[in-house]
């Protein structure tokens, strides 16, 4: 093996990347980030490095070219974990291009998917894909809110690297708002946090966790898509840090049709916009025009992508074929049933309230996958980890602030 993979991040997303590195290749991937953080640091499939001040553009290019310099002799894969580090990677490619493999699309692309207010804008009358109403409040001023839709409705920030890297008192990854004094309560909240850029203000679509999709999307060097995924959601995390992201899906699986419609619509517009690299959609089947709305793009692998490994698409083989290899890849659907979970078996009985999607899910229990239990990678201390968050979903599910309806 010619190459070595260094990923960037520290998250269960980097984790689960280098696990499909050690399946495969039975190497340990190299890691660089700000700080520790249990899912890798407690992991022996990694080798990890940290750097405090690698959110500087400047500094993160110093330790990408320190990097090079101790493996020269190696072909090196790029992959980043978090928008952050992809945003700063595609905005010096030429810097890069010629030290690291990596597969991420032009800034001024990035920058339409990052930023969601820019998203929402520039896609809003694209003819491939179908976007929730919404409107934007700039944080800076103090302006009128004027909705074209009712309540209840979701808010959340446009500039999500910015926001991600703010702390505060009532800080939500995603708002739920049922009335009025609510929404001027929470921008109030938000305003006072530290937040100074868009919020989006959106329809809340109907329907509880299982009306939920993820699609993950890996297109080219060419622009060309290749690997597409379908997953139906039963649950997601309902923490005000993780919500959103899925806790349970089912890939394969699709209860209210028109798979096939969906996964053209989505590759004819990933191909209309010369997008490369990895990509996950966020969709949400709304029931009331039969129609899968787009909540967002995000310009990687997902949280729990993890599942196209089960599928039959190893995630970095699939980049070294595509990068290094330079193979000619052909177009695949991966429609293979596959069920992932990162919560206990009893969680999915009692907080999936779609009952037929419950049962198919528990049907499915034996062979369940979660991406960050690997029986090559285990500890003590990684297992007792583990063991705790587990233990923690049932409190995180009772308490947590975000209800399945």
């Amino acid at each position: 093996m010619d190459f070595i993979l260094l990923i960037v991040g520290m998250d269960a997303n980097a984790y689960y990347m280098a696990r499909c590195y050690h399946e495969k290749y039975h190497e340990k991937a190299y890691l660089i980030g700000k700080n520790p953080i249990w899912f890798t640091s407690l992991s022996k499939i990694v080798i990890p490095s940290y750097y405090p001040n690698i959110w500087d553009e400047k500094e993160f290019l110093k330790i990408l070219d320190k990097f090079y310099n101790e493996h020269k002799d190696k072909k090196i894969l790029l992959i980043s974990a978090t928008e952050n580090y992809i945003t700063m990677i595609s905005k010096n490619k030429d810097k890069l291009k010629d030290k690291f493999f990596f597969n991420y699309p032009s800034s001024e692309i990035i920058d339409t998917v990052v930023n969601k207010e820019i998203f929402y804008k520039t896609y809003a009358n694209n003819k491939f894909i179908t976007l929730p109403k919404t409107i934007y409040y700039d944080c800076s001023k103090n302006e009128n809110i004027n909705m074209n839709f009712d309540y209840p409705i979701i808010v959340k920030p446009a500039d999500v690297v910015t926001y991600r890297q703010i702390e505060f008192t009532g800080k939500n990854k995603i708002y739920k708002i049922e009335k009025y004094e609510d929404l001027t309560s929470t921008i109030s909240c938000i305003k006072k946090g530290g937040y100074r850029g868009k919020l989006i203000i959106q329809e809340y679509i109907p329907g509880d966790d299982s009306h939920l999709f993820d699609c993950v999307v890996y297109s080219d060097k060419n622009a060309k898509v290749k690997r597409m995924s379908f997953a139906q959601i039963g649950l997601q995390e309902h923490t005000y840090n993780l919500v959103g992201n899925a806790a349970v899906l089912i890939n394969g699986y699709n209860q209210y049709g028109n798979t096939d419609k969906i996964l053209a619509s989505l590759k004819a517009f990933m191909e209309s916009i010369d997008y490369t690299g990895y990509a996950e959609f966020d969709l949400k089947y709304d029931s009331r025009d039969d129609k899968f709305k787009v909540l967002e793009i995000n310009p990687r692998q997902g949280r729990s992508s993890y599942y196209l490994n089960t599928a039959g698409c190893n995630l970095v083989e699939l980049l070294v074929n595509d990068l290094i290899e330079n193979d000619t890849l052909k177009y695949e659907y991966l429609n293979k049933e596959v069920l992932l979970s990162f919560v206990p078996k009893l969680i999915v009985k009692k907080y999936i309230v779609n009952s037929d999607y419950r049962d198919k899910a528990l049907s499915m229990w034996k062979n369940h996958v979660n991406p960050l239990e690997y029986k090559n990678d285990r500890n003590f201390k990684r297992d007792y980890t583990l063991f705790r968050k587990n233990l923690r979903y049932y409190k995180d599910y009772k308490f947590g602030y975000w209800k399945n309806k």
